[in-house]
């Protein structure tokens, strides 16, 4: 196997292209020298009686333009130029040229598959003139359109149409590759946001309990250290709650090749514990549930219990003394979600409350994509009474839909 890995890095594409362009220009040099000297009468008779000019040296021109065709690739036009220039010179010391206008035909095709059309349709015309010019100049059959020289149209634009069809399935080629690509940088984007997300929520309200239960700790050491071994307490609980679902999120990238984790995301079912890790922290939370739960799309249920765990870090970062209550809707066509604190609301630092989506971080900004990413919206500012409300309807579908078919079907008729 080795062997014949080498042998191909060996006998590579451009070791290959200089084989193919060393025998093309062998069959022009002895298909020249052939022109030159017929053998048959039938061949002899088209001079008209003179003596078929025998190309001797001229040779030279003939490997000339077909070796140029080496550098095809690289220099499309200047190679065209240079087989287009020995063909001239070859036609005009009044010699056949039949086998040589093969050159400058190939060098056309390298011209109109690398460059645009409307260049490859200059090009063509270009050559096209010269060779039909400098072969009737000194036809070596004593008239115009003898030789290659009817035969010249044809070569010209087989060349140029065949050059043509192959760039446009290059592009087509290209433009599906680069697709490919840009789709997947846009899925590799969309997966990082993701994750980020999901450490953000992790992290954030993890280290907001820590932050807040550590300065209880130290505050009540000294004269109550029961309330600071409580404070302890929840520190411990929740690092352990936060160090377990930065686990669950790590299992999933180790095992992005599997077909399903093996680690639930925490949903709508785990919102009493978080709950109680509120409580723990030393905010007051009650809990309410409306309607007659039914099971949620895995998507809409992750996205609830991230939009409750961000309103709730927020709260304990930002509120101060306060409480909280959630209150979790079930209806018939989305799910309700309203969080809101008696504190005194998220202050920017001048004074003013902070609206969705301009404050400093994340936070209100990842809620409000988690909601989008499926199909529902957040709303979160100033509560009507103080404090501050955090509003999601999520739809109880993948994606939002019309409940009346008739009413959907106006609805797309719609400009």
């Amino acid at each position: 196997m080795e062997g014949v890995a080498a042998w191909q890095r060996w006998f590579g594409p451009p070791v290959r292209d200089a084989i193919i362009v060393v025998v093309v220009t062998a069959i022009l040099i002895f298909g020249s020298y052939g022109e030159g000297t017929p053998s048959s009468p039938s061949d002899r008779i088209q001079f008209q009686g003179h003596a078929a000019p025998h190309p001797g040296a001229a040779l030279i021109l003939v490997a000339i333009a077909g070796l140029a065709l080496l550098w095809r690739r690289r220099y499309p036009v200047t190679v065209l130029a240079v087989s287009v220039a020995a063909t001239s010179v070859y036609s005009l010391l009044g010699l056949v040229n039949g086998a040589i206008l093969i050159a400058p035909i190939l060098a056309l095709y390298a011209v109109a598959s690398r460059v645009s059309m409307r260049r490859a349709f200059v090009a063509a015309l270009a050559t096209l003139a010269i060779l039909m010019t400098v072969t009737a100049a000194n036809n070596p059959f004593g008239h115009i359109s003898g030789g290659g020289f009817d035969i010249i149209p044809f070569m010209v634009a087989a060349a140029l149409f065949a050059g043509i069809a192959v760039a446009n399935r290059n592009a087509y080629v290209a433009s599906i590759r680069d697709r490919a690509e840009q789709d997947a940088r846009r899925s590799l984007d969309e997966e990082r946001l993701r994750i980020a997300r999901e450490l953000h929520d992790v992290v954030a309200h993890t280290m907001a309990t820590i932050n807040v239960q550590a300065g209880v700790a130290a505050h009540v050491l000294p004269t109550r250290p029961e309330a600071a071994a409580e404070s302890l307490q929840a520190i411990k609980t929740a690092s352990k709650e936060g160090l377990r679902e930065l686990r669950a999120i790590l299992n999933v990238l180790r095992q992005a090749d599997d077909a399903d984790p093996t680690q639930p995301a925490p949903g709508t079912a785990r919102l009493e514990d978080l709950i109680a890790g509120a409580r723990r922290a030393g905010l007051e939370t009650t809990f309410t549930v409306t309607g007659d739960p039914v099971p949620l799309p895995s998507a809409v249920d992750l996205a609830a219990y991230r939009i409750i765990q961000e309103s709730l870090t927020n709260t304990i970062r930002h509120a101060g003394p306060a409480t909280a209550a959630v209150s979790l809707g079930y209806h018939t066509d989305e799910l309700r979600i309203d969080v809101t604190d008696t504190g005194r609301g998220q202050d920017t630092g001048r004074g003013q409350p902070v609206i969705a989506g301009n404050g400093g971080g994340h936070g209100l900004a990842g809620m409000r994509e988690r909601a989008a990413a499926v199909g529902g919206t957040v709303e979160a500012g100033p509560g009507p009474v103080g404090g501050f409300r955090v509003a999601a309807r999520l739809p109880l579908a993948d994606r939002p839909a019309a409940a009346d078919p008739a009413a959907a079907a106006q609805e797309g008729s719609q400009p």
